[in-house]
């Protein structure tokens, strides 16, 4: 089985700039070979980062055919499945198994707030109808539903398959807590831009980010001064790119990773509506923190 670890980049979905409603696959390989020849360890379309949530099924298919076909095989593929229905994400991660996905990736999608033994059921099933690996994903801001740390580590050890966590919730205590329940052998990363740096030191897998998309490079060079602990390089790598993180996740991830994209002449269309993009004066900051970051 496929060892996943260090810098999981996540794609945004192009769209054409003049037929919003089409996918730009032209660009999608161009953002998946920028992102791999930088050395980016894993690459994982179909999260929120890629408008999962606001394609339909055609162009789902599309993306994550394109991802895998393209990709082929240079690093492993993390496709995320998730759907507001067990069944949907079932179909979604057979796709995927299909097409020749390394993993899939689901976070619990709900209209009705989901109790412990409901997600639980929604894993189980999802885990047993493929044969590839399934990581859970914890992001309360956007679902409204929180997995504790000891729910996420007893969902890894008593369903077969499910393997790994993204822990979103921007909490470095959850971190923690699970490489201590596990002994430091479950595998999980972290999902929050802001926490990279601290997240690595409390044991994490590897840093699940959309910034690969506009600044590989210094991704990949903050990534591989922590793994070689080269603190001090690390740590002042991090102190230049902070802020950018930071811009980018305080709007929707398609809004700023698209803008900054516009700004480095790589057209990605706009975000899918309701979604908006970023007016002048934001779009004109991100512009210099990319090249604060990239000096």
């Amino acid at each position: 089985m496929t060892t996943i670890s260090g810098i999981v980049a996540y794609p945004v979905t192009p769209f054409d700039n003049r037929d919003p409603g089409r996918i730009d696959v032209a660009v999608l390989h161009l953002l998946l070979d920028r992102m791999i020849d930088a050395g980016v360890d894993a690459i994982a379309p179909l999260g929120s980062t890629g408008e999962s949530a606001y394609l339909d099924r055609n162009e789902w298919i599309t993306v994550a055919a394109e991802t895998i076909q393209h990709v082929d095989g240079r690093v492993p593929t993390v496709v995320g499945v998730s759907d507001l229905t067990t069944a949907g994400t079932v179909r979604r991660a057979q796709i995927a198994e299909r097409l020749g996905a390394t993993a899939v990736m689901a976070l619990p999608i709900s209209y009705w707030r989901l109790t412990e033994q409901e997600i639980r059921q929604h894993f189980t099933t999802l885990a047993g109808a493929v044969g590839i690996p399934v990581m859970v994903y914890n992001n309360p801001a956007t679902t409204g539903i929180d997995m504790s740390a000891e729910f996420l580590f007893d969902l890894v050890a008593t369903v077969e398959n499910v393997t790994m966590v993204k822990e979103s919730s921007g909490d470095i205590t959850r971190m923690r807590r699970l490489d201590d329940l596990s002994g430091g052998t479950l595998p999980f990363f972290n999902g929050s831009n802001p926490l990279a740096q601290e997240a690595f030191r409390a044991g994490a897998a590897g840093w699940c980010t959309a910034a690969p998309c506009l600044i590989p490079d210094r991704i990949v060079e903050f990534h591989r001064a922590i793994t070689a602990g080269k603190d001090d390089e690390a740590a002042d790598l991090f102190r230049r790119i902070r802020p950018f993180l930071d811009m980018i996740v305080s709007r929707g991830l398609p809004t700023t990773i698209k803008s900054g994209l516009r700004s480095i002449g790589v057209e990605a269309g706009p975000p899918r509506l309701p979604q908006l993009p970023l007016g002048e004066p934001e779009a004109a900051h991100l512009r210099e923190l990319i090249a604060a970051a990239c000096r």
